[in-house]
């Protein structure tokens, strides 16, 4: 780690979204992960929305680490389930990716076009270790496709579709997702509010 640069705390292993971060940012803010840090307790995704999750993470991170803490949540909400899987994404069935995405093609089997409509959801949170806290949210609109397609990306990327295009999320590249994704929009949303960090604000 950098001294005398601001420090940032992003709460995830996930070595895509690190990098996604740290291009955001570039070298104003010094942005550290989990794996750079003594082990802190993961803290229970318990809330009923993906803003109380991401939230409640980046608060406890921020506290035990003194640091500030950048946390986000989010998951896939289908028209035809009422909203599901929603908070309930990553643990919508038991195994990988592949058995959740595979469990909601077959949930939706019979399931007209028109009523195939989805989005990928993300809320962002910025948590200062005195609690002060900024949201923001994104969003990215599909349709689940009829099966898998696409070797990119992960979780649901394979089954949602974007018909303009006919392509999947699983389709695109990774800049191409940055720019469409529901985690790119809440990224460029708080761009600024992580640059301020760089200026000790």
């Amino acid at each position: 780690m950098t001294a005398g640069k601001a420090k940032l705390l992003f709460a995830t292993t996930n070595k895509g979204k690190l990098r996604e971060l740290r291009a955001l940012v570039g070298d104003s803010v010094e942005v550290v992960s989990l794996a750079d840090l003594p082990p802190v307790p993961e803290p229970e995704e318990d809330g009923e929305t993906f803003e109380a999750n991401a939230v409640k993470k980046a608060l406890e991170y921020a506290r035990a680490t003194g640091l500030p803490a950048l946390a986000d949540d989010s998951g896939l909400c289908v028209d035809a389930l009422d909203g599901r899987p929603g908070v309930l994404s990553a643990r919508y069935a038991p195994g990988d990716d592949k058995a959740r995405y595979e469990k909601l093609l077959v949930e939706l089997a019979g399931v007209p076009e028109a009523k195939r409509g989805a989005s990928f959801r993300c809320a962002l949170a910025l948590v200062w270790p005195d609690g002060r806290t900024h949201v923001e949210e994104g969003r990215c609109e599909g349709r689940i496709g009829h099966e898998a397609r696409g070797t990119h990306g992960f979780g649901y990327d394979p089954v949602f579709m974007f018909p303009d295009s006919g392509r999947s999320m699983a389709e695109l590249t990774p800049e191409e997702k940055s720019a469409v994704s529901h985690r790119g929009a809440a990224f460029r949303k708080m761009k600024s509010r992580l640059l301020e960090l760089g200026k000790g604000n």
